[in-house]
């Protein structure tokens, strides 16, 4: 299924947990450091340096690009590491989130309450995810270095729908066998 962002309520509300999606458009790169300093805004009611409504944010901290290209390599990291910041940012327009791993109870609360998703990206597959990584610019914080927050410009990125909007999870599906 295609996936174009900024995501749209009917698009998240159309997918469901399990299903394979081909995203495109614009997505922010942005890890740990990165959330605690918008959460910090937030918490001081100061403009962000990037605009969250329909913004999804890739859990990446992308490695120096070879000549010739967009970005290096970009494999997705472990998601419960922004659990603390996810619901913040998700009450402030956040609409997805791309990673690897279990989001705890407070992260699904939040995805339900807003309408978000969270979508799951190969770990391990960076030099392969990269490739569908077309440009790369950094929008703020950039002495976190491979932290910083990056626009990423996005070309059939295959994901994964891991907790959907209506509470569903990839990881507690049961395989009919």
């Amino acid at each position: 299924m295609q996936l174009q962002t900024p995501l749209t309520d009917s698009a998240v509300r159309a997918l469901r947990a399990g299903d394979e999606v081909a995203i495109s458009g614009t997505v922010y790169a942005a890890r740990d450091m990165a959330h605690q300093r918008l959460c910090a805004l937030l918490d001081r009611r100061e403009p962000l340096p990037l605009d969250l409504h329909g913004a999804v944010i890739y859990f990446v901290g992308p490695t120096p690009a070879a000549p010739g290209r967009a970005i290096g390599s970009a494999g997705p990291t472990t998601s419960s590491r922004m659990d603390a910041f996810s619901p913040k940012l998700l009450a402030a327009g956040l609409k997805g989130m791309i990673g690897k791993g279990y989001r705890n109870e407070m992260v699904r609360e939040a995805l339900r309450t807003y309408g978000a998703v969270h979508l799951a990206a190969i770990g391990g597959a960076g030099a392969l995810l990269s490739k569908h990584i077309v440009a790369s610019e950094v929008v703020a914080y950039e002495d976190l270095g491979a932290e910083a927050i990056r626009r990423l410009v996005l070309k059939d990125f295959p994901a994964v729908v891991a907790y959907d909007v209506y509470g569903n999870s990839i990881y507690e599906m049961r395989s009919a066998e």
